[in-house]
């Protein structure tokens, strides 16, 4: 069974990076979608970025865009979230999402969900 598990979260202060893991086992696809998304307290899951492909697409929330960086090591079968000037904004829990198909892009329209890292940034 297909199951992807995040780290990498943790609190840091406006201005700090962090890089969130997720790697993933029983689920090995090229022509696939992989994301990160984060829902914050009262708000809806919103999607932080996307790859497809194993790697050859990229696509990024306008909130983030410049900031932040979708990668993905197929060897390893982790996908990976380079986060640069972070943002109190940015606080949320984290989460990666896998689907078989490409071009997914909604999350209901994921398949596979991990469990969920915590970003906290403070001001």
């Amino acid at each position: 069974q297909v199951q992807l598990v995040e780290s990498g979260g943790g609190s840091v202060q406006a201005g700090g990076s962090l890089r969130l893991s997720c790697v993933a086992s029983g689920y090995t696809y090229s022509s696939d979608s992989m994301g990160w998304f984060r829902q914050a307290p009262g708000k809806e899951r919103e999607g932080v970025a996307y790859i497809y492909y194993s790697g050859r697409n990229t696509y990024y929330a306008r909130s983030v865009k410049g900031r932040f960086t979708i990668s993905r090591d197929v060897a390893k079968n982790t996908l990976y979230l380079q986060m640069n000037s972070l943002k109190p904004e940015d606080t949320a829990m984290y989460y990666c999402a896998a689907d078989r198909r490409a071009w997914v892009r909604a999350p209901e329209d994921f398949a596979y969900w991990g469990q969920g890292t915590q970003v906290t940034v403070s001001s």
